[in-house]
């Protein structure tokens, strides 16, 4: 697809400045952009690398001046160049609608309208699955677990039984919901294990990576809420409440009966013991080993 700068500046609702009739075939970032591409700096500190690029324009920050290159002003050159990019490259193929018929799926399962079940999949018995979700090859839903609507299940994923899932939850490929907490007891020598009878809920807009695990709570529900973000390698154990928009990011590990409140981060193998609360807007940095409540807002580094 191949469009002037003008009609790109239309479609982000930019400011051009230069020649707008240049011709843009591609979209790259700075670094890979050649002559007949645009490409774009998030912020103004980055303004001095367009004086080397080969790009043909750039998407710019409004505070960033013309600099003898077309550009096109906007407020968020981030978004703006997501949607140029989605744009150029076209809309890409949704999957089939329906069940296919390698897959499983139990009698008494409810499937929504426009779910699509690739090869491989299992659902499980008395399970709900929402409208338009997508549940990929080599997916386990387990026994009366309750997807919301436009849910995404990538290949691998495993749902415990009793999971529960809000609208628009995104579970990347191999995570594991639901599985026992590690809950044991020493008991004449030997390490018993403590049942776990919960089970886990993730509210909506909860977007999980590759290869996390969330645990099942020991008798109620581990819950993790709206909004919140997990990055891979990430553990959640059993009890844990996670509150609403949480960015919990890169070998966070978590124990059992912790919480935090909104808007948290957490980066880079931070350790939190068992029983601590985070609270409110408080950024932890990358292996800090938190051992005791913590209040809102503070920074914690190491």
């Amino acid at each position: 697809m191949t469009l002037t700068v003008k009609e790109i500046a239309e479609l982000v609702q930019g400011t051009v400045h230069g020649d707008g009739s240049v011709s843009i075939a591609s979209a790259r970032p700075l670094g890979e952009a050649q002559p007949g591409d645009i490409t774009f700096i998030a912020d103004a500190k980055h303004a001095a690398r367009l004086h080397g690029t080969r790009a043909s324009a750039a998407v710019v920050p409004a505070c960033v001046p013309p600099n003898g290159m077309p550009i096109i002003q906007v407020k968020d050159p981030l978004t703006a160049f997501v949607a140029i990019v989605r744009h150029m490259r076209g809309s890409v193929a949704d999957i089939t609608h329906g069940v296919d018929p390698r897959a499983f799926v139990h009698p008494t399962a409810i499937i929504g309208e426009g779910a699509a079940i690739l090869p491989f999949a299992s659902i499980g018995e008395g399970t709900v699955v929402g409208a338009r979700c997508r549940i990929h090859s080599g997916v386990a839903v387990g026994r009366y677990c309750k997807l919301g609507d436009d849910v995404t299940l990538y290949p691998n994923v495993v749902l415990y039984d009793g999971s529960m899932l809000g609208q628009r939850v995104i579970i990347h490929a191999n995570a594991v919901i639901g599985a026992d907490g590690f809950g044991y007891r020493l008991n004449g020598g030997k390490h018993v294990k403590v049942p776990q009878l919960g089970h886990v809920e993730i509210g909506d807009d909860v977007e999980v990576g590759a290869c996390t695990t969330i645990d099942r709570g020991t008798f109620e529900a581990t819950r993790i809420d709206e909004g919140t973000k997990i990055d891979n390698l990430v553990q959640v154990a059993h009890n844990c409440q996670i509150g609403k928009h949480n960015l919990l990011i890169s070998q966070v590990g978590i124990a059992g009966s912790s919480s935090t409140g909104d808007y948290v981060v957490a980066a880079g193998q931070v350790g939190i013991c068992d029983h601590v609360h985070i609270g409110t807007g408080t950024v932890i940095g990358a292996r800090a080993g938190v051992t005791k409540d913590v209040p809102a807002g503070q920074r914690m580094l190491g």
